[in-house]
């Protein structure tokens, strides 16, 4: 066995640096490791409330650690992800017959993006505290305002490493190479883990924020030998003339302000949160956590994948194919976005408690978080669709439309959230309910706007599944509440945790088959195409690398699944 470990390594890193070569492959790749990093990014804020939640003092500091996330944040998507999401891996694919060039496009990209981090990097490690003061309402205690602070100036440098390693990841995925970057996010979560672990003796909460640090140098560093392989060196330069760098700032800015829009909802959500208090921001974070699991699982993973190939669909005149590529996305996304959304809904309590109900976790907190997700949860197929949307006009070369839908939509959150939370009182509910609305207008815009931008795909063939799924999705929730109130109420104890999973996981399997009974009774295609996928997936490492069955017909592949 020990004199076969090299040529089992060899094995595995081959299969790692494999090229994916459909939607399938990359979006399955994508899923697994999303489920992986959501999975150990629950287990890590149920292991910091743990630790953190004993007091209400050891609370405030907990959620003083989540705001500190903004700044650093905002500075990473506001500077990177403009740039790497925008134009860089389209335009990047347009260099793949010209080594030099491409070389040349991504130093001068990365080195300009990081010359800019650095020198804003200064300016906010100097002025954390004004900026920390003035975004926070007048519940953020001064003793949360301290460690929110010093927080901030710790995790800039995360931001450093998270800088450089998209643009590792932009390029990777240019050459479909999904496997890797989709791993640097566990990684990332297991910095968090190993920092809180092994530093908070010394640092106490700090060490979660050291944590953050080391994880995104793991986040990194995982993908830097893919990117030498792949021929990645680094040079010195930044080629300001070079077409391709003049082609992304031209399209970068309607981007960065999009995203800069999206940063005015995230800072009015922590000010108006902060100003109700009663630990709203926190409550919203951990509701966040579990409404966003579907949309990771569903609409990241096929938005992400379907990029390269929409990307390469948009170039044709005829765009007949990249119409039919969307739509059929967007079926594929709702079919597992509707019943995740249902599970959550009806079972959000239970869910709640399972992920986050520690013995410190208090009652009240649970129910609240509750609420909130059960409001942010009639969202979820919007958000995940809208994933997709962004990204099908991004294919287009088009950043201004998503950039006007942007503006409209944070205007109408933060107008509401102000109306909820001065005029009508309405607390952190009346907040989630702001934001689900918000959440279904910006996918109703994006709709209406795509649609009209590629001459019609929103017809009867985009409303009749929709209808369908929806129309199963409401069944679902009906057969899914009785059996959950009978058993909670006559069969299982849920005091104790075994049997409180065992309803959820009894519970949530009623639901699914009764969602898949109704699939095949409305003859919904999407459930067969899954079912087909699944039974091919016996091989999965050369379905992975090989599979010619797509979740979305990528060019040049045919579904042969039929309804």
């Amino acid at each position: 066995m020990v004199f076969r470990l090299p040529k089992i390594l060899s094995t595995y890193t081959e299969w790692l640096e494999r090229q994916q070569t459909s939607i399938l492959s990359a979006a399955v790749i994508i899923t697994v490791a999303n489920i992986a990093s959501a999975v150990s990014g629950l287990v890590r804020q149920r292991l910091l409330i743990s630790h953190f939640f004993d007091t209400l003092s050891s609370r405030q500091a907990y959620e003083a650690f989540l705001v500190a996330f903004q700044i650093p944040d905002m500075m990473f998507q506001l500077i990177v992800l403009g740039a790497v999401s925008a134009a860089f891996i389209p335009i990047l694919t347009l260099y793949k017959d010209n080594h030099e060039e491409e070389l040349r496009y991504m130093n001068s990209m990365m080195n300009s993006v990081l010359l800019i981090f650095i020198v804003v990097g200064i300016v906010v490690f100097i002025f954390a505290e004004p900026l920390t003061k003035y975004r926070t309402g007048e519940a953020f205690t001064p003793e949360q305002l301290t460690i929110a602070v010093h927080m901030t100036r710790i995790m800039v440098f995360a931001q450093f490493f998270f800088a450089i390693s998209n643009f590792f990841t932009g390029m990777l995925q240019s050459y479909k190479r999904f496997i890797v970057p989709a791993v640097a996010p566990i990684l990332y979560n297991i910095g968090i883990l190993a920092g809180a672990f092994l530093l908070s003796a010394q640092f106490g909460i700090y060490a979660a924020g050291i944590g953050v640090v080391i994880g995104a140098a793991l986040h990194m560093l995982v993908q830097l030998p893919l990117a030498f392989k792949l021929g990645f060196r680094f040079k010195p330069i930044i080629a300001v003339r070079d077409p391709g760098v003049v082609r992304t700032y031209k399209l970068t800015p309607a981007r960065t302000a999009s995203l800069a829009i999206n940063q005015v909802q995230q800072l009015s959500d922590g000010f108006f949160t902060t100003t109700i208090g009663n630990l709203s921001y926190l409550v919203m974070n951990l509701a966040s956590a579990l409404i966003t699991m579907p949309i990771r699982f569903f609409g990241v993973p096929i938005s992400q994948a379907a990029l390269p190939f929409l990307s390469e669909e948009a170039t044709d005149k005829d765009l007949s194919r990249f119409k039919d590529l969307v739509l059929k996305s967007i079926h594929q996304i709702s079919f597992l976005a509707y019943p995740a959304a249902v599970l959550l809904l009806i079972l959000r309590v239970p869910i709640v408690r399972i992920v986050y109900g520690t013995r410190n976790f208090p009652w009240e907190t649970t129910l609240m978080t509750g609420r909130v997700v059960a409001i942010i949860t009639l969202s979820i197929a919007a958000q995940a669709i809208v994933q997709l949307l962004i990204r099908a006009f991004y294919a287009l070369k088009d950043t201004k439309t998503p950039l006007y839908i942007t503006i409209i939509t944070v205007f109408f959150y933060v107008a509401g959230s102000a109306f909820s939370v001065f005029v009508l009182k309405a607390g952190v509910i009346g907040l989630a309910v702001v934001l689900t609305i918000t959440n279904i207008l910006e996918m109703i815009f994006f709709l209406f706007y795509l649609d009209k931008k590629v001459r019609g795909f929103v017809r009867k063939e985009f409303w009749i599944p929709q209808l369908k799924m929806i129309v199963t999705s409401f069944l679902m929730a009906v057969f899914l509440y009785l059996p959950f109130r009978i058993l909670d109420e006559l069969v299982f104890d849920t005091s104790r945790t075994m049997e409180l999973i065992l309803l959820t996981l009894s519970t949530g399997t009623i639901g699914m088959l009764v969602y898949v009974y109704f699939a095949l009774l409305l003859d919904i295609r999407e459930l067969y195409i899954f079912t087909n996928l699944v039974n091919k997936f016996g091989n999965w490492q050369k379905t992975l690398s090989k599979s010619s069955e797509v979740l979305v017909e990528s060019p040049n592949l045919t579904d042969d699944v039929q309804p």
